[in-house]
């Protein structure tokens, strides 16, 4: 019998093994840090001063999310430094279709059973998804739930806090008839779409995360982990050259549900399929599903746009040069017109 010490390591949680493992990661987070960061890792809140004074009328903006299932590939891969980052840009991205700029990060990882080595590779991926998108790892939550999930499974979700000047605030206000849409590319699903594609991949078309497909140029489970892009880098460096109307991520709901979300009422969009290159992965999913109706696709994947920005016409392709200069691919895939059902039409 245990004696009274062992009593929670008995009970499936080891305080002593997740203590090694936050020692463990340290440096990893403190490489994040910036002179805004007042506290070291280990308090219970994390200390942030913003340089306030940078700003006329600062406003934070928050946002929250997860990875969703694509946590099941890398399940099955036995590759976990991936999907911290996938959570940081996430959740970065959302936060700059307003217009603001990340501060901080805070996660929340959660085990059945605390692995070290897992722990670290997600922390791993986090970090370097802050320093992607210029914000601090300021603290987080690593849990250990026994009997709450499978073995070998985790769950993972994040926090990030930004800052924008009021007047700078992007809203549905500003797009107008006319104005065109700058498409920035995706690596693939990013983090949406992966219970549908999982089915179809693994279950309808019965191949493996190790099932090599020459029109993928690689495997299933490489394909799959494709990393989501962060954008704020490439956007930033945008809006110091044209005016930004207005953005959308492209995420759970795909380019017909996200869309209409940085749009006024009575004004929708018009998209123009072949104006961009689609990764091949989706092609393969619509074959696998019995060709999916295209609408279904671009409710439920990206469809190899990541991010839409609403610009001026006249703007248009100053945009575009200005993306490929600073090293991004970017497309103008539509326009923005009347529409009484502000929807999003394909063509």
């Amino acid at each position: 019998m245990p004696g009274n010490s062992d009593a929670y390591a008995a009970a499936g949680v080891n305080i002593e093994s997740a203590g090694r493992t936050k020692r463990g990661i340290a440096a990893t987070v403190r490489s994040t840090f910036g002179p805004e960061v007042l506290a070291d890792i280990g308090g219970f809140g994390g200390l942030y001063a913003p340089q306030w004074d940078a700003y006329r009328d600062p406003v934070l903006v928050a946002g929250t999310d997860g990875v969703g299932t694509k946590l099941k590939i890398a399940f099955l891969t036995g590759i976990h430094h991936t999907v911290g980052a996938d959570l940081v840009a996430h959740c970065a991205n959302d936060i700059l279709v307003q217009g603001a700029r990340p501060l901080f990060f805070m996660d929340y990882l959660s085990m059945g059973k605390h692995d070290s080595v897992v722990a670290e590779a997600v922390i791993e991926g986090i970090a370097n998804g802050c320093k992607a998108c210029g914000c601090a790892l300021l603290g987080g939550e690593m849990a250990e739930m026994p009997d709450f999930y499978a073995a070998g499974e985790y769950d993972l979700a994040g926090t990030i806090v930004g800052i924008v000047n009021r007047e700078d605030i992007l809203d549905v206000s500003r797009a107008q008839p006319g104005d065109k849409l700058i498409g920035l590319p995706s690596c693939g699903l990013h983090t949406n779409g992966y219970s549908l594609a999982r089915r179809l991949l693994f279950e309808t078309a019965g191949w493996t995360v190790d099932t090599y497909l020459d029109e993928l140029g690689g495997t299933i489970g490489e394909t799959l982990l494709a990393p989501h892009r962060s954008y704020v880098a490439s956007v930033f460096g945008l809006m110091e050259a044209v005016s930004v109307r207005g953005m959308a991520h492209i995420t759970g709901g795909g380019i017909l549900d996200n869309l209409p979300r940085t749009l006024p009422e009575g004004l929708g969009a018009r998209i123009f399929r072949g104006t961009w290159p689609e990764p091949p992965v989706f092609n393969l999913l619509q074959r696998v599903g019995d060709d999916i109706h295209a609408d279904e696709m671009f409710r439920v994947f990206n469809m190899g746009l990541g991010l839409v920005l609403v610009v001026p016409s006249g703007e248009a392709e100053q945009a575009v040069e200005q993306l490929n200069r600073s090293g991004e691919d970017g497309y103008i895939v539509g326009e923005v017109v009347t529409d009484p059902t502000s929807g999003v039409q394909l063509q």
